[in-house]
């Protein structure tokens, strides 16, 4: 007999899975029951993978809850569906995975394979995630979130300016989060560093989102071609998955 997915708490995920958030507070709500549920697996060594990056999900999906309840957004509503476009990728890319599915992206595939060994450092894991989510999610959410407000990409523009100011979420909590990855002697090496790798990291994030915006506008392009934007797919999927399994590699880890 085949060993569940999510081992003693795969029944647990297969039903949270089964609901398709329809707003922000119901992303967070489905990423706090998430978080839950991973950390209770059992450990591989120190960390469960996909908690680690899952962590770092929740605490920035929070934030950019509490900018729109702060009227930080110029455009809300834009914010409000890229947010819940952008999580139903990850949402469905668990789910495919729970059912074993070959269609599981593969961008996905290789930081979902670390959940049953070999252990992944906590960092490396976070950043594989983050790879897969901004890397290969994020254009297409883009699209489909601008589909169906029947708007467009365009450079400039308050949503696009919104899209920027995530950059800035992400400059604020990198710091706190990176350092809560890391073990007592990288805490020693990064306090020597001094503010270099909060800097270098936060500048990795805002090229990483700027590609994701340019890569957008690509498919956009081509969003009534379904072979071209098949052929994308595949691209930007094996180009993130690559990166994830270097990310994922004693290399990677020693990187970071």
């Amino acid at each position: 007999m085949t060993e569940p997915v999510w081992g003693p708490v795969h029944a647990d995920i297969v039903d949270l899975l089964a609901d398709h958030p329809e707003d922000v507070p119901a992303v967070v709500d489905h990423l706090t029951k998430l978080q839950d549920l991973l950390v209770r697996l059992p450990p591989l060594e120190r960390s469960c993978p996909l908690a680690d990056f899952n962590r770092l999900y929740l605490t920035i999906t929070s934030r950019v809850l509490e900018g729109l309840y702060d009227d930080y957004f110029a455009d809300p509503v834009f914010l409000s569906r890229l947010d819940v476009e952008f999580a139903a990728r990850y949402f469905d890319a668990l789910r495919l995975w729970t059912e074993s599915s070959p269609t599981t992206p593969r961008a996905w595939s290789c930081l979902f394979k670390r959940m049953r060994g070999p252990d992944a450092r906590p960092l490396p894991s976070a950043a594989a995630g983050v790879n897969a989510h901004i890397n290969f999610d994020l254009p297409f959410a883009l699209v489909t979130t601008f589909d169906h407000l029947e708007s467009e990409p365009v450079d400039g523009t308050e949503q696009h300016r919104d899209y920027l100011k995530i950059n800035d979420i992400f400059a604020d909590k990198i710091p706190t989060l990176r350092r809560g990855y890391l073990e007592r002697w990288q805490l020693l090496l990064d306090m020597l560093n001094g503010d270099i790798d909060d800097w270098y990291q936060g500048e990795l994030v805002e090229y990483t989102r700027d590609v994701a915006w340019r890569n957008a506008q690509k498919i956009w392009r081509c969003r009534h071609d379904p072979q071209a934007r098949d052929c994308e797919r595949t691209r930007l999927d094996d180009n993130a998955a690559a990166l994830g399994r270097l990310l994922l590699s004693p290399l990677g880890a020693f990187l970071q």
